[in-house]
Order: C-alpha cells, then structure tokens, then sequence
C-alpha cells in the first residue's frame, strides 16, 4: 500500500484514534485480516467472524509489527476505531485507489471469472507491475483487500467482482471504480439465490453500468445475456467469442491430444496461433476476454498468443493436472462446480482420456454436489449424470448425500446396465473405492462445490502413490 500516516486513515475511514502516540506514524506495509500475515509497518484489520474475532488478535498483530489496528472497538494497542469496519476498509482501498491512478481492470460472470483473472494478470505483468487477486478474494472484503496491495509502481490492478445478488457488484465498483469491464457469461452459478438468470444478468450488467464514457466493456459475443448488455453501458463496447461479429475470435478451435485448446487468435491487427498449457475447451473464451484485455492495452496480438500458450494456473484445484508415478492422472477441479463447468470439465476429461483409452485406460468422473441451484437442483443434477453417460465416461462416482444420488439416478437412468456409477457416502468412501480400482492410464476427474471439500480425494490419491512432477505436468 502507498504510505499513509495514522491520521490521515482516520479521516479517510471516519474513524477515532484509539492508545495512538504518535497520529502522524505511517503505515508503510501490507493491510491484512489474518494476523499470522502481518509484517512490519502494515496494518490489521479485526474482524468478527462467527468462529474468531479479530479483535482478540490485535495485540499479537501489533507486537508483530502492525502499526495499527482497524477495529470496531478499543483494543488496548494504538488502533483506528470505526463504525462498520467493513464499509471503512472500502472507504481505504477507493481512497489509495485515487490517488494511483492506475489502471482499473474488473471481471466478472457466473463461471471462468478466477481462470481468466489469472489469464489477465500474466498478460500484463508482461507490460508492467500488476497486482490482482490470490484465490477468489471478490467480495466486499477480499476486493478492497486486493487492492490495498497496489503502491505507486503498479501498472494494471486487476479486480474480480462476484455477487450474490443485485446491487454487490455496483458497490464493488463504487469501492474501486475499474475503466475496463469485462462479462464473462451468465450462467446458473447461485441460480437459487438470485431466481433466474435474468436476475444474474441484471446484477451481472453492473459491471458496464458503472463504466466510465472513456472505458471499454469487454463483452462475451457469444452469450446473449452477455451481448445484450451493450444497451447497458456509456463506454465503448468490444466483443469476444467465436462469433463472427466478435472483434476478438477464435477461429479453428481445437483440442490436443492431452485435451489442452488451440486456435487461431483474430485481433483488428493481425492473427495468431495459440496453443494453451491449460485443460479444456471453456477456457478459449477466457483466454479470448484476457486477449481483448490484452489488445485495448497496447500489446501485440503475437505477444499475447505466447502469453495465452505460455499461460499456466495460478490458482489452487481449477483443472491441477498431476501424473502420478504409477501412470494415474489426477485432475482436481475441486475448487468449485456449477452446472456450466461441470459440463467443461466433462469434456476435457473426455479429450483427456483419449489417449489413455487406447491403451486401455479409463476415466472417472467423481462428482459431487453443486450447490445454490434452488428449484433447479434436482433437473441439473441428473442431467450432468446423464452427460457422463453420454460422453462415454468409464465410470461415475458420486459423492455426498441427496445430490450425488440425483448425479447417480441421473447416469443409471440414462445407462444399459446400470454399472455407469456408484454412488458412495463421503470423500473417504470415495477414496477407498479408488485405490482399490485404479490401474496405470486412468484419468481420474474430482468436481464439486467448495462446500464439499472433495479436493481431499484428489490429495489423498495423490499422497497414496506420490506424484510425478507437479500440477500440470503433463
């Protein structure tokens, strides 16, 4: 973070200095929530959590070196007292923001919007020092958080926007206002929370609203909730997709043998190839939003095909691709699941297996519950059974409760014999039925919602046999 004295954070943040000595002392270093990260001259900021409050770490933060504390009450140690220490860390991070000036990127959409953050910012650090989010932070406290980490020397900020429902994505831009904004997609993702997609559309289409005349909204051409959000914006608009009347294509689409995606990349100045170290079709339209990023900021359209082909994945358990040493491959998807990336993740299984099927190996699909889906749960469930059956998948192994036997029910019905799936109770189950079936050449996919925490099969697996090399390492 740029340098701020004590008081100067106050009045920014509407607060009242608390056991303070010295008002014009700076913070100098990182804001953080999680006192185990504080280092010297950063700042702390107590939250209360259902399962800790922060507030009982703030003296350790500051004998750590935290030069103060962001509380809702005093603490005993030099600390900014406010109201809502959530709107005053938003009223911080708009603040810092201001005064860079830099470059403000935001994405968002019901599915990709981690993947392509990522593609984004290994674009444009080719270009200059970038900051963007570790993990998902995209709400009204991991936002502000990412961009409290921009100083003076950053280039690109690069911001992920989610919502749980109309009116979170207006006041995430209102923290940090971007001048670039992309739409990824509207999907099902959270459908039961926001009620139909035309809902997500809406609080999706925040995103352009809130762009300035001078900006640019990167809209995917081949969505039409998506599409249509140009009536929504005053900025310019410019189109992604495999449409023909996207600015930025992909022509030529395909998949390699190891189910990785190539294509042509067309640009206004110019065409060409990309072959991607990533697995699966879904993200040539990432790959597509991060070059239309790319392209309105100056670079090349030959720099940013070796930056897509070169491009790996900075977040954990978002299609990890591991080899263990006895020929099993672990893919772990686990990170999240809804019904659009089931299907993705499907289908670079399948293109995965190929190969392996050749040489008599098999893949398996352990699946499990994706949530927030509401009245629609029940149809989506069985119908990403049936696709596993469809796609020829080996086998289906369902794990969890209710919606794994709906996965289940779905492969049963839709299979010849019924010996498409099984259905197992817990992650445990799972991973006992594994290592007992598994054979050198089999592809092992893991998927589901966060709340399931299933990336314990896919580590189990992998600490079961070792691994050769590491994630990707195909």
């Amino acid at each position: 973070m740029i340098s701020l004295s004590l008081a100067e954070i106050a009045r920014i943040t509407g607060g009242q200095m608390h056991d303070i000595p010295d008002a014009g002392a700076a913070v100098t270093g990182s804001v953080v929530m999680d006192s185990r990260q504080v280092r010297p001259g950063g700042l702390f900021v107590a939250f209360a959590g259902e399962r800790a409050d922060g507030h009982d770490f703030a003296a350790g933060a500051v004998a750590d070196g935290a030069v103060a504390v962001l509380a809702a009450r005093p603490v005993g140690v030099p600390a900014i007292v406010v109201d809502d220490v959530v709107a005053a860390l938003g009223a911080l991070a708009r603040a810092v923001v201001e005064r860079l000036g830099t470059k403000v990127v935001a994405l968002t959409g019901s599915a990709g919007k981690t993947s392509t953050k990522d593609l984004i910012a290994q674009l444009l650090q080719r270009h200059g020092p970038t900051v963007w989010p570790e993990g998902n932070l995209n709400n009204e406290i991991g936002l502000p958080l990412t961009a409290l980490r921009a100083d003076a020397s950053t280039r690109h900020l690069v911001l992920e926007m989610g919502a749980r429902g109309v009116g979170h994505i207006r006041y995430l831009t209102g923290l940090t206002p971007p001048e670039i904004g992309v739409v990824l997609n509207v999907g099902t993702a959270h459908i039961g929370e926001f009620g139909g997609r035309e809902q997500i559309a809406v609080a999706k289409g925040e995103l352009v609203e809130a762009l300035p005349e001078h900006g640019v909204a990167v809209l995917n051409a081949d969505d039409p909730y998506v599409s249509a959000m140009v009536s929504r914006t005053k900025a310019r608009t410019v189109l992604f997709g495999e449409a023909r009347n996207a600015e930025i294509r992909a022509e030529n689409v395909r998949l390699t043998a190891l189910g990785q995606p190539a294509f042509t990349l067309h640009t206004p100045s110019g065409c060409s190839d990309v072959t991607m170290r990533l697995y699966g079709e879904h993200h040539v339209s990432n790959a597509l939003a991060a070059a239309a990023v790319a392209h309105e900021l100056g670079m090349p359209v030959d720099e940013i095909a070796t930056a897509l082909s070169e491009a790996g994945t900075l977040s954990r358990w978002r299609m990890e691709v591991t080899e263990r040493a006895d020929g099993v491959t672990v893919v772990n998807d686990a990170y999240n699941a809804n019904p659009e990336s089931m299907r993705a993740a499907l289908r670079a299984l399948v293109a995965m297996g190929t190969a392996a099927k050749a040489k008599g190996g098999r893949t398996w699909a352990v699946l499990g519950e994706m949530a927030e889906l509401g009245e629609d749960s029940l149809a989506e469930h069985d119908a990403v059974g049936r696709l596993v059956v469809r796609l020829n998948v080996s086998k289906l192994v369902a794990v969890g409760g209710r919606e794994a036997a709906w996965l289940d029910m779905g492969a049963k019905n839709e299979g010849s014999w019924g010996e498409e799936s099984v259905h197992v109770s817990d992650a445990r189950a799972a991973v006992d039925l594994l290592r007992s079936e598994l054979r050198p050449g089999d592809v092992v996919l893991v998927k589901a919602s966060r709340s399931v925490g299933l990336e314990r099969v896919a580590e189990a697996l992998l600490d079961a046999a070792g691994a050769q090399g590491g994630a990707a390492s195909r």
